[in-house]
Formats: structure tokens, C-alpha cells, sequence
């Protein structure tokens, strides 16, 4: 008997995978078809779509976009379909888009707020995006007074003294932190800026103004503001300063100073604890009762502190969150290397705490962004201030969907992106290696 053995000479070329092992079917099977259940489910939402499709489709299919009113939108539809039919009526936002982004802006100014946001995208690209030069931070510092004087108008002169009370400030803290300490420099700088900006901005401003007519543009009344650039204006204001703001009320929050943590708690407790349309109608009717008699403030800024003062408490939490979700070593191994209380929180300490508070973070953002519609009822007309203006004029009277749809349509794209930029910040930030 002879034991045969065999042995193969050449090697089998790679061969595919099984098709239900790749592609479409391995990610249906995991994620649709997994078990009963699931299958059950998918089968129940397919249904659900497909039911919803079935209806919408012919509003959408049979949608008008050239009409003056919503009856001839109406005849039009039944013309064309049948006195059955139903269709959409987006004419109106064809009719009205310019007032849904510009609200009432002069319409020959319209480069101005369209000029502005191109600057705003600028402006933000070095803070969001690493590949970006840092010296572009100058520019993102310098945006807030340049996008003021384009949107309202005026002298350029009454911004530039505005960032000339905060260079006041610093000269003040540096000569005076080595002679008297630090927390004396602070006070020193704080009272330098606002005797600045109180006493001494007006008449330097109307100086430069004189001399310096040439930087002058058409002012623009706030009241002629309206539609998403009302609430973009808003939105990013409220964003951009309640993170900074927010982040010194957590950390005063856990100062071991008495009178600044009691400051610090009061403040985030109070504005927690009051909704925010009650603050809007502070800002809108008695904000002006406590200021001296005569004086004019604006009532977008109004609105735009009383945001930012509102975000600013519900972010500082969020961060004192993250604060304390850090081990007790990070705050040791700081100390150890010398670093003191600011070089700490600026260098160990903050950077990893705003990284684990990103996801809450940019639901603040998402949520102030949303927040900018409750000025209607301060009679500012936003994105749904509009809708009941345009929704009062007898050409569009009765008509509901197209407009809210599409005022919840570019909301939902601007929060959309927000939640998408967290996720790649979360990915870009991330440094363990699961």
C-alpha cells in the first residue's frame, strides 16, 4: 500500500469575496437585516417612506414658481392637473426671497450685507480650520467693527476707537502688573477701557470722523434690518462672544476667590433659572428705563448682549463640566512643571476640557442659533417675523407650508453644518487610537 501525498505547485489566484460579504449587501444585511427585529422594522419604516412619498410627491410635482398671488397659483394648479389636484405654491418664495435674506435693507446696499457675509466665511476659516495661516486670526480679530460699519454704515472712525479702549486697556495692565500685581493690572486695565470707551471714544471718534471723511458710508437703521441676516447677525454674534464669556464664568464659578465665585454663581443661576423671551422683552421695553435720559441704544445690540449674556450661562456650565470630567493629575502635573494659575488653564488644563465638551459645546451654538426666531416677538423681523408679514399681504394670505418649509429648510442646513464640523473636530481632536 503506498501513501500518495499531494502538492500543490502553483498558487490559486485571489478569488473575490462572496457578494453578500461586500458592497450593498454585507451593509444591508448588518445594518437593515441583522435579525427578526430589525428586519420587522425595516420593512415597517420602508413602508412608512414609501406611504409619505406617495403623498408629498404630488404637492412637490405639481409645485408653481412663477405666480403674483396664491389664487392664481391655485387656477394655475388646477389648469394643468385638475380641480383635485394640490400642488405647492413657491412662487412666493420666488417673490419674496430677496426680503427672506435682506429683510427691508436698502436694496441698493444689498453688496453690503452680501459683502459681509464673504468676510464672516473668511473670518472664520483660520478658527476653524488648521490649514489655514494663523496671521489670518488678525483679520477674524478685526471683523466685528468692519462688518458694524458696513451693516449699520456710519464712520469707521466710531469702531476703530472701539479696539482702541481695549489697547488702552493692555498698555494700562502691563505698566501697571510689575509695580502692583496682577490682579490690580486687571482691575487697572478694565477701568482704563471703560473710562475709554464712556469719556473719551466719542470725541476722538468725531475727530477722526472730521479729518477723516472718506470712511464714511450711508447709515442704515436698525429697524430696516430683517430676514437671515437678522438672525446671522444675531447668531454669530451671540456665538462668537458667549464661548470666551462662558468659559471665564466656569472658571470663576471654581475660583477659590468668595466674592468672584459668588459673582459668577449668582449670574449663571439667575439667567438659567429665567426664560429667554422674558430677557428679550427686558431688552426691547425697560432696558432704556435705567439708562440716563436721551440715551440711544441700539435695539439689535440690545438683543445681541441679552443672547450672549443667555448662552454665555448655560456654555459655562457645559465647560465646567468638562473642567471636572479631568483627572485630578492633570491639574498636579501642571503644578508640577511650574506653570502658574493662567499658563495652567491656557496650556494643560483648558484645551483638554473644551475637547470633551465639543458635542455640548455645539449644541449651545445650535441651540442660540434657533433662539435668534424668538425675536419676533420683540417685533424684529427675523425669518419668522417675515412669515406673518408676508402671510398678512392678500396676495399670499392663507398660505402656510412653502414658507415655514423653507425657512426650516435653511435653518436646518446651517445647524446641519454646525453638528457636521463637531463631528470632523471631534475626529481631528481625537487621540486615542480605537
Amino acid at each position: 500500500m503506498h501513501d500518495v501525498s499531494f502538492v500543490r505547485h502553483e498558487m490559486l489566484s485571489p478569488q473575490p469575496a462572496p457578494a453578500s460579504q461586500v458592497g450593498p449587501l454585507r451593509w444591508a444585511r448588518e445594518n437593515l437585516f441583522s435579525s427578526i427585529l430589525n428586519s420587522f422594522l425595516t420593512i415597517v419604516s420602508a413602508a412608512a417612506v414609501i406611504l409619505a412619498l406617495a403623498h408629498l410627491w404630488p404637492w412637490f410635482a405639481h409645485s408653481v414658481w412663477h405666480a403674483g398671488s396664491l389664487r392664481e397659483c391655485r387656477e394655475m394648479i388646477a389648469q394643468r392637473w385638475g380641480e383635485d389636484a394640490t400642488g405647492a405654491c413657491f412662487a412666493v418664495i420666488r417673490d419674496r426671497w430677496k426680503q427672506f435674506l435682506f429683510g427691508f435693507y436698502p436694496s441698493e446696499l444689498y453688496w453690503r450685507p452680501t459683502l459681509s457675509f464673504v468676510l464672516l466665511l473668511a473670518a472664520l476659516a483660520p478658527i476653524l480650520f488648521s490649514a489655514v495661516p494663523r496671521r489670518m486670526l488678525w483679520f477674524s480679530i478685526a471683523f466685528p467693527g468692519i462688518v458694524y460699519w458696513l451693516l449699520w454704515g456710519g464712520s469707521l472712525a466710531l469702531p476703530i476707537c472701539v479696539y482702541a479702549g481695549f489697547l488702552v486697556g493692555m498698555l494700562v495692565h502691563r505698566l501697571v502688573g510689575p509695580r502692583f500685581g496682577s490682579l490690580l493690572a486687571l482691575i487697572g486695565g478694565v477701568l482704563a477701557t471703560l473710562i475709554w470707551w464712556f469719556y473719551l471714544a466719542g470725541p476722538v471718534a468725531g475727530l477722526l470722523e472730521t479729518i477723516l471723511p472718506f470712511l464714511t458710508l450711508e447709515p442704515v437703521a436698525s429697524k430696516r434690518f430683517g430676514g437671515f441676516m437678522l438672525s446671522i447677525v444675531i447668531g454669530a454674534t451671540g456665538i462668537a462672544f458667549s464661548l470666551p464669556l462662558g468659559v471665564l464664568l466656569a472658571l470663576g464659578r471654581r475660583s477659590g476667590l468668595f466674592i468672584i465665585q459668588s459673582i459668577c454663581i449668582g449670574f449663571i443661576e439667575f439667567i438659567r433659572g429665567v426664560p429667554l423671551i422674558t430677557l428679550l422683552l427686558v431688552a426691547s421695553f425697560l432696558l432704556n428705563i435705567f439708562l440716563p435720559p436721551g440715551t440711544n441704544f441700539d435695539i439689535i445690540l440690545r438683543v445681541i448682549i441679552m443672547v450672549t449674556l443667555f448662552s454665555a450661562a448655560y456654555m459655562a456650565e457645559t465647560i465646567r463640566g468638562g473642567l471636572a470630567a479631568l483627572p485630578r493629575g492633570q491639574y498636579e502635573a501642571a503644578d508640577a512643571l511650574g506653570l502658574d494659575y493662567w499658563q495652567a488653564m491656557r496650556l494643560v488644563i483648558m484645551p483638554q476640557a473644551l475637547k470633551i465638551s465639543i458635542p455640548n459645546i455645539v449644541n449651545n451654538f445650535i441651540s442660540l442659533f434657533k433662539d435668534t426666531t424668538l425675536v419676533a416677538i420683540i417685533a424684529l423681523l427675523d425669518p419668522i417675523g417675515l412669515v406673518t408679514s408676508i402671510r398678512a399681504d392678500s396676495n399670499w394670505n392663507g398660505i402656510v407650508w412653502e414658507l415655514y418649509g423653507f425657512v426650516a429648510l435653511i435653518f436646518f442646513i446651517c445647524c446641519y453644518s454646525m453638528s457636521v464640523y463637531s463631528k470632523h473636530l471631534e475626529r481631528r481632536l481625537r487621540t486615542d487610537h480605537r
